[in-house]
Protein backbone atom coordinates (compact mmCIF):
# COMPACT_ATOMS: atom_id res chain seq x y z
CA UNK A 1 0.00 0.00 0.00
CA UNK A 2 1.05 3.57 -0.71
CA UNK A 3 -0.01 6.21 1.82
CA UNK A 4 -0.77 9.90 1.46
CA UNK A 5 -1.67 11.96 4.53
CA UNK A 6 -2.29 15.45 5.82
CA UNK A 7 -2.42 17.12 9.20
CA UNK A 8 -5.61 19.13 9.66
CA UNK A 9 -6.28 21.48 12.59
CA UNK A 10 -9.66 19.94 13.44
CA UNK A 11 -10.81 17.15 15.77
CA UNK A 12 -10.59 13.58 14.51
CA UNK A 13 -14.32 13.00 15.05
CA UNK A 14 -15.18 15.85 12.66
CA UNK A 15 -12.96 14.36 9.97
CA UNK A 16 -14.25 10.83 10.64
CA UNK A 17 -17.78 12.06 10.00
CA UNK A 18 -16.67 13.45 6.62
CA UNK A 19 -15.00 10.16 5.71
CA UNK A 20 -18.10 8.09 6.51
CA UNK A 21 -20.88 10.46 5.36
CA UNK A 22 -21.87 9.44 1.83
CA UNK A 23 -23.46 12.85 1.25
CA UNK A 24 -20.02 14.43 1.81
CA UNK A 25 -18.12 12.16 -0.58
CA UNK A 26 -18.78 14.19 -3.75
CA UNK A 27 -17.62 17.34 -1.97
CA UNK A 28 -14.21 15.91 -1.09
CA UNK A 29 -13.75 13.06 -3.57
CA UNK A 30 -12.66 14.41 -6.97
CA UNK A 31 -13.63 11.18 -8.74
CA UNK A 32 -17.03 10.67 -7.02
CA UNK A 33 -20.33 12.22 -8.03
CA UNK A 34 -22.52 10.26 -5.62
CA UNK A 35 -23.00 7.16 -3.49
CA UNK A 36 -25.86 5.30 -1.85
CA UNK A 37 -25.99 2.55 0.74
CA UNK A 38 -28.05 -0.56 0.13
CA UNK A 39 -29.43 -0.05 3.65
CA UNK A 40 -30.71 3.39 2.73
CA UNK A 41 -28.62 5.03 5.45
CA UNK A 42 -26.22 7.91 5.13
CA UNK A 43 -23.17 6.80 7.15
CA UNK A 44 -20.87 3.82 6.66
CA UNK A 45 -20.81 1.09 9.27
CA UNK A 46 -19.06 -2.27 9.37
CA UNK A 47 -20.21 -4.40 6.46
CA UNK A 48 -21.85 -1.57 4.52
CA UNK A 49 -22.59 -2.21 0.85
CA UNK A 50 -23.85 0.13 -1.80
CA UNK A 51 -23.18 1.80 -5.11
CA UNK A 52 -20.70 4.56 -5.84
CA UNK A 53 -21.00 6.74 -8.93
CA UNK A 54 -17.88 8.11 -10.49
CA UNK A 55 -17.63 11.33 -12.44
CA UNK A 56 -18.97 10.37 -15.85
CA UNK A 57 -21.98 8.53 -14.37
CA UNK A 58 -20.37 5.08 -14.08
CA UNK A 59 -21.97 3.34 -11.09
CA UNK A 60 -20.34 0.33 -9.46
CA UNK A 61 -21.03 -1.70 -6.32
CA UNK A 62 -18.87 -1.35 -3.24
CA UNK A 63 -18.45 -3.21 0.02
CA UNK A 64 -16.75 -2.07 3.21
CA UNK A 65 -14.11 -4.72 3.95
CA UNK A 66 -12.57 -3.28 7.13
CA UNK A 67 -14.08 -0.96 9.70
CA UNK A 68 -12.62 0.38 12.95
CA UNK A 69 -15.11 2.99 14.22
CA UNK A 70 -13.59 6.45 14.51
CA UNK A 71 -10.28 5.25 13.07
CA UNK A 72 -10.21 3.44 9.72
CA UNK A 73 -12.27 1.92 6.95
CA UNK A 74 -11.39 0.18 3.70
CA UNK A 75 -13.46 -1.01 0.79
CA UNK A 76 -13.56 -2.95 -2.42
CA UNK A 77 -15.10 -1.35 -5.49
CA UNK A 78 -16.55 -3.63 -8.17
CA UNK A 79 -14.90 -6.49 -6.28
CA UNK A 80 -11.41 -4.95 -6.46
CA UNK A 81 -9.59 -3.91 -3.26
CA UNK A 82 -9.51 -0.12 -3.24
CA UNK A 83 -8.48 2.66 -0.87
CA UNK A 84 -8.40 2.64 2.91
CA UNK A 85 -9.31 5.83 4.77
CA UNK A 86 -8.26 6.80 8.25
CA UNK A 87 -7.90 9.46 10.88
CA UNK A 88 -6.05 9.71 14.17
CA UNK A 89 -5.79 12.42 16.77
CA UNK A 90 -2.59 14.45 16.62
CA UNK A 91 -1.34 17.54 18.45
CA UNK A 92 -3.29 20.54 17.21
CA UNK A 93 -5.89 18.47 15.33
CA UNK A 94 -5.59 15.16 13.55
CA UNK A 95 -3.88 13.29 10.76
CA UNK A 96 -6.12 12.06 7.96
CA UNK A 97 -4.82 9.55 5.46
CA UNK A 98 -5.54 7.30 2.51
CA UNK A 99 -3.85 4.05 1.62
CA UNK A 100 -3.82 3.09 -2.05
CA UNK A 101 -2.85 -0.33 -3.47
CA UNK A 102 0.65 -0.21 -4.97
CA UNK A 103 -0.71 -0.89 -8.46
CA UNK A 104 -2.85 2.27 -8.20
CA UNK A 105 -0.06 4.52 -6.85
CA UNK A 106 -0.79 7.35 -9.35
CA UNK A 107 -4.19 7.69 -7.67
CA UNK A 108 -2.41 9.25 -4.69
CA UNK A 109 -2.50 12.54 -6.64
CA UNK A 110 -6.31 12.39 -6.55
CA UNK A 111 -6.16 11.48 -2.86
CA UNK A 112 -3.99 14.53 -2.13
CA UNK A 113 -6.70 16.74 -3.65
CA UNK A 114 -9.29 14.94 -1.51
CA UNK A 115 -7.23 15.60 1.63
CA UNK A 116 -7.10 19.32 0.87
CA UNK A 117 -10.87 19.33 0.37
CA UNK A 118 -11.42 17.46 3.63
CA UNK A 119 -9.33 20.10 5.39
CA UNK A 120 -11.56 22.84 3.95
CA UNK A 121 -14.81 20.99 4.69
CA UNK A 122 -13.78 20.26 8.28
CA UNK A 123 -13.40 24.00 8.86
CA UNK A 124 -17.13 24.42 8.17
CA UNK A 125 -18.19 21.59 10.53
CA UNK A 126 -16.30 22.23 13.74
Amino acid sequence: MVMVDRHVPYPADVVWTLLTDLDAWPRWGPSISGAVLDSGGRYLVAGSTGTVTAIGAVSVPFAVTEFEPGRRWAWSVAGVPATAHGVEAAPGGCRVWFEVPWWAAPYTAVCAIALRRIDSLAATRR
